[in-house]
């Protein structure tokens, strides 16, 4: 019976294991928001994972929402993010991007001066986000897309892909839940447009599905994953079925040929998000959320998901596997180092000790 130690082909992706090491915004990028040596160093140290998934990289400057995140829209990030893929694949690893677009999700001061903030509809983000100096700050009022503008965000979107595969990235993730831009366009409350767009279930996933066919016809359908969040109300998100929305979704892409669905699991008031997933994906499934070794275990031998995913836990633990294997205790994170803002601060970073 298959568990996470099992090798597993995902995609054009040949995972040495099936724990994979989940999207964290870190806020540790360089000015010009390029990954900076410590980043380097932390990847590497975590690349026994059967694929790390990065944490949201900006497809373009107006998709950047929080402090020090970084992207892949520059020739410095290029090839910051090279030197990440050549450290992973060093040690025989392998390293997904996840494309982050927050949309709405944005405070004007993390951006530069000629980004826009734009989202489906002129609607807020209710909450606040981080500002330079860590302290939550009201969003910005984002401006509607108009509808010939969307092929330009999608071409935002394809531009990152190809640059990250530049780069040596190995595969890319479109980020479709907490809240950003492709959620956005998903959730009945934060999209209230009358076009093709918006409305229906159908008009609302269009978005996502276009992204996915253009990043597919870049990279190779076998390249692109996405994550989704089915019921999240992170970032004021409030779709009135959920369910009928993902349901649409997942049916919508399942033909593509795509790498796989990132699952964020949450309870949901009327389904299980997991058997969703399952009833309308007929492609590989990465599970998330809440796992112990235990879990991930039950998940893989029941045949609910090919991989497990997890965030937390990789944080103190950049020997995740390892520990798994040994049976070694986990460490715990320090959480007033997370979020620090500063490029070059290894503290709560890439100072955490390997087990024994």
């Amino acid at each position: 019976m298959a568990d996470v130690f099992s090798p597993v082909h995902i995609g054009d992706l040949s995972l040495r294991n099936r724990v994979v090491m989940a999207p964290m915004t870190r806020d540790r990028a360089g000015p010009l928001d390029e990954p900076t040596d410590l980043m380097v160093e932390y990847y590497r140290q975590r690349a026994s994972a059967g694929l790390i998934v990065t944490e949201g990289t900006q497809p373009s400057p107006h998709g950047k929402g929080y402090w020090r995140t970084p992207g892949i829209h520059s020739p410095e990030q290029v090839a910051g993010w090279r030197n990440v893929a050549d450290a992973v694949h060093a040690e025989g690893g392998l390293i997904a991007m996840q494309l982050m677009h927050v949309g709405r999700a944005a405070v004007r001061a993390n951006k530069a001066a000629d980004a826009e903030t734009v989202a489906p509809s002129a609607i807020a983000c209710p909450d606040p986000i981080p500002g330079p100096d860590g302290v939550p700050v009201s969003t910005e009022m984002p401006r509607a897309l108009a509808a010939h503008e969307i092929p330009g965000v999608i071409a935002e979107y394809v531009s990152a892909a190809r640059n990250a595969r530049e780069a040596g990235i190995d595969a890319v993730e479109l980020h479709c839940a907490s809240g950003y831009l492709p959620m956005q366009f998903l959730s009945s409350n934060s999209n209230q447009r009358s076009d093709a767009y918006g409305g229906s279930a159908e008009n609302r996933v269009r978005f996502v599905v276009e992204t996915l066919a253009a990043l597919a016809a870049a990279v190779g359908p076998g390249r692109v994953g996405f994550r989704i969040c089915p019921g999240v109300t992170f970032n004021g998100m409030a779709d009135a079925d959920p369910a009928e929305t993902y349901a649409t979704l997942l049916k919508a892409v399942d033909g593509m040929g795509l790498a796989y669905c990132h699952l964020i699991h949450i309870p949901n008031a009327g389904f299980d998000a997991l058997e969703l997933v399952r009833a309308n994906w007929t492609g590989a499934v990465i599970e998330n959320c809440g796992l112990t070794l235990d879990k991930a275990n039950a998940v893989i031998g029941e045949g609910k998901a090919e991989a497990v995913s997890f965030g937390y836990a990789y944080i103190a633990n950049p020997d995740l596997v390892e520990r798994f294997r040994t049976g070694a205790p986990l460490a715990k994170g320090d959480r007033n180092t997370f979020y620090t803002g500063h490029g070059d601060d290894a503290r709560g970073y890439t100072d955490y000790p390997r087990a024994g």
